[in-house]
């Protein structure tokens, strides 16, 4: 299990800050925008900035500096690959029961595919993998839009007592 976190979190991470904040178009059209609007100026494009340096050392200390857009897309489909393999047909990865790894998985995957960007390679390449999407479905439903479900109750309950 510890080989395939390690997987996802050097890929799919990587993917993620790459896309982020190395491209260019993605970087103008949705971070900028969803980092720094909370912020007041100057302060946002300070932020923004540091920001972009930072995930660029980090990419950079994981020798991610030079990769293409392509290089990245071809990384998230092999690690795709290799996640659907382990997946096969089972509800999670070890079994009936979810573990850290579809934990880590769900993550990573639910952002991607429901972030809209301005080039959603990065969601076509997941969405050739139907297992893993089914594994992020299946996690929403049950873990996440029952406790929303949930919450809804109490919340109800709560305004109704005082």
């Amino acid at each position: 299990m510890k080989a395939y976190i390690s997987l996802v979190n050097i890929v799919l991470h990587n993917a993620e800050l790459y896309v982020s904040w190395c491209d260019k178009t993605t970087l103008q059209e949705v971070t900028k925008p969803r980092f720094s609007s909370s912020l007041p100026w100057p302060v946002n494009h300070f932020l923004v900035w540091q920001t972009k340096w930072q995930v660029q050392k980090k990419l950079k200390s994981a020798d991610w500096h030079n990769k293409s857009l392509e290089d990245v897309y071809e990384m998230v489909d092999n690690c795709c690959y290799a996640l659907s393999e382990r997946l096969g047909t089972q509800k999670y990865f070890f079994g009936d029961s979810p573990t850290e790894l579809d934990a880590i998985v769900f993550g990573h995957l639910f952002a991607i595919l429901t972030t809209p960007l301005p080039d959603n390679r990065l969601c076509s390449i997941l969405r050739e993998y139907q297992n893993l999407v089914d594994l992020c479905q299946r996690i929403d439903v049950n873990y996440f839009q029952k406790q929303a479900d949930d919450d809804d109750i109490e919340i109800e309950n709560i305004e109704m007592i005082s």
